[in-house]
């Protein structure tokens, strides 16, 4: 038997997949914090779930997550909220999410955009929402990953991609840390805490993600290849299903697809990879992840 979380957020929770899932879930009765870099759109979404399911307990935050000092602000002011409203308990992250540009923009904290939105910001969350995770019975973190991680590995040399920027190999190193930093939570925390990770192929989907920061070629070729792609709300599925309490089957698989546990890159699975990328980006965000 599977069980609905009561409480879950959603970053990127304005459009796209993070919309759907809310919607999803918050049809079921899950309390919903979802998070937005825009004020309109986080009022829309909100406002778009509450006509959609008039008794849900939705909520939305406003934070750039491409700033380190944004995640602290919104991690704290989620805190907050659920040891106000909702027991104290978080029963399920979802670092959902992304950015992609075509050109190399330094956040303000010196990193390379997709890098400190697509991994670290979902590290340095998780890191804020930790307590939390920790009071639920059954806890998940869910990231959303990409197909695209296969066949590219590390680019330690030059991790921001600081002297050769090439916007698609930044952005599918960034969904493989997705992978490894679900391996290295899990390897460091799952075994002394009761909170499993778990990353997601949501597959090509029909979202403007591809298009927003980005122009020219790029641009055109993502109009044109999404329109082939699954709607959000079909991709959101697999997050939804991984979000039921009790453990869900086959629970030391850690990349899921349509639903099911699908082989990731052989360089995702390597131990020392994902060792190396967690020290790194606990340097890089000024923390240390203990137990």
């Amino acid at each position: 038997m599977t069980v609905l979380p009561k409480t879950v957020v959603i970053t990127g929770a304005t459009s796209g997949i993070g919309l759907a899932t809310a919607r999803s879930l918050a049809a079921q009765g899950v309390n919903i914090i979802g998070a937005g870099r825009s004020q309109s759109r986080c009022v829309e979404a909100e406002a778009l779930i509450r006509a959609e399911t008039p008794a849900a307990r939705v909520n939305y935050f406003v934070a750039d997550l491409a700033s380190q000092r944004q995640v602290r602000a919104l991690g704290s002011a989620i805190r907050e909220l659920i040891q106000r409203e909702f027991g104290g308990k978080l029963d399920v992250l979802i670092n959902n999410a992304a950015a992609v540009s075509d050109w190399y923009v330094a956040t303000e904290d010196g990193y390379e955009m997709q890098f400190a939105v697509n991994h670290l910001a979902g590290f340095l969350l998780t890191y804020e929402l930790l307590p939390l995770l920790e009071m639920s019975a059954c806890a998940r973190v869910i990231t959303v990953s990409s197909g695209s991680h296969y066949h590219t590995r590390m680019h330690w040399q030059d991790l921001m991609y600081r002297k050769h920027y090439f916007c698609l190999s930044a952005y599918k190193q960034s969904k493989l840390a997705n992978l490894l930093f679900t391996r290295e939570f899990n390897r460091r925390l799952a075994d002394v805490s009761n909170i499993r990770a778990y990353a997601v192929d949501p597959g090509l989907v029909n979202t403007e993600i591809g298009a927003k920061g980005t122009g020219g070629l790029i641009q055109w070729f993502w109009n044109i290849r999404s329109r082939s792609g699954i709607s959000p709300a079909e991709a959101a599925k697999t997050i939804v299903y991984l979000t039921a309490i009790p453990d869900i089957p086959q629970k030391e698989a850690v990349y899921w697809k349509e639903c099911r546990p699908v082989e990731p890159s052989q360089y995702s699975k390597r131990a020392d990879a994902a060792a190396r990328l967690w020290e790194i980006s606990e340097q890089l965000c000024g923390i240390v992840y203990t137990p």
